[in-house]
C-alpha cells in the first residue's frame, strides 16, 4: 500500500510539475537573427527591436584557416572586433586619410621614365568604452570557410 502511494504521489508531482527552458526570448532572437543573416549576408553593428526590447547587435566573420591551431584566439579576436565596431557606432570615430604621391625619374642613355607611386594612408581613432557585450551565438558560414560571430547588448526595455 506505501508503495501505491509513492507510485501515486510521483505521478501527480511529475503531471503538476512545470519545467523551466533555458531562456526562450534569447532563443528565438538568435534564431531570427541566424535566419536574417542566412537570408542577406552582413557584418557590422545594427539595432534590431523585438516586441518588448531593444538590442544592439555586431556581426563579424573571421576565417577558420588562420586561427586553425588557437580556436580560443579566434574567439577573444572576434571579441575585441565586436568591442570596436559597437564602441565606433555608439561614440564616433576620428577619420583622417593623407594620399602621398611620389615620383621617381629613370635617365637612360636613349630615354627617361617616370615612375609614379600613389599611397593613400586611412585611420580611424575612436575613443570611448563598450559595457555588456555578449556572444549571442557563433556559427559557420554556408561555405565553410569563416566563422560568424553575433554578439548583442540590450539597450531598451521597451515595456
Amino acid at each position: 500500500m506505501i508503495k501505491l502511494k509513492i507510485i501515486f504521489i510521483s505521478l501527480l508531482i511529475c503531471m503538476v510539475s512545470n519545467a523551466q527552458s533555458f531562456n526562450d526570448d534569447k532563443t528565438a532572437f538568435t534564431n531570427f537573427i541566424k535566419r536574417m543573416y542566412t537570408a542577406a549576408p552582413f557584418e557590422g553593428v545594427k539595432i534590431v527591436d523585438d516586441y518588448d526590447h531593444q538590442y544592439l547587435i555586431s556581426v563579424l566573420s573571421l576565417e577558420k584557416a588562420k586561427y586553425a591551431t588557437n580556436p580560443s584566439a579566434m574567439d577573444r579576436v572576434a571579441q575585441i572586433k565586436a568591442q570596436s565596431q559597437a564602441n565606433t557606432f555608439l561614440n564616433g570615430a576620428t577619420i583622417s586619410s593623407d594620399l602621398i604621391i611620389k615620383t621617381t625619374e629613370k635617365k637612360s642613355k636613349d630615354s627617361t621614365s617616370v615612375l609614379v607611386e600613389t599611397i593613400e594612408s586611412i585611420k580611424q581613432n575612436a575613443m570611448g568604452f563598450t559595457r555588456g557585450l555578449e556572444l549571442l551565438t557563433n556559427f559557420e558560414n554556408a561555405d565553410g570557410k569563416r566563422m560568424v560571430y553575433v554578439f548583442m547588448r540590450e539597450l531598451k526595455n521597451l515595456k
